[in-house]
């Protein structure tokens, strides 16, 4: 039993990890002009892409759900 909610508490704590990774770098409300002539200003963060998906920032976040998996897997059997 204890492995089971060692794994979930892992699991959340690595979800909300690489959260705050993709998140916490930056204003998120700074409303900006596009690119694009004629477009509406927005509050989308500007060239952002999908670096913030890359492995070099999120491996803890990473380690932490596969750790919580592995648990998780391990206390079903137990």
């Amino acid at each position: 039993m204890l492995a089971i909610v060692l794994g979930s508490i892992l699991i959340v704590i690595g979800l909300l990890y690489m959260l705050r990774e993709a998140l916490g770098r930056r204003r998120l409300s700074d409303p900006h002009r596009p690119d694009q002539a004629g477009s509406k200003p927005t509050l989308e963060p500007g060239r952002q892409g999908v670096a913030f998906l890359g492995l070099g920032k999120n491996w803890p976040g990473l380690a932490m759900m596969v750790a919580g998996a592995v648990l998780l897997i391990a206390g079903s059997y137990v």
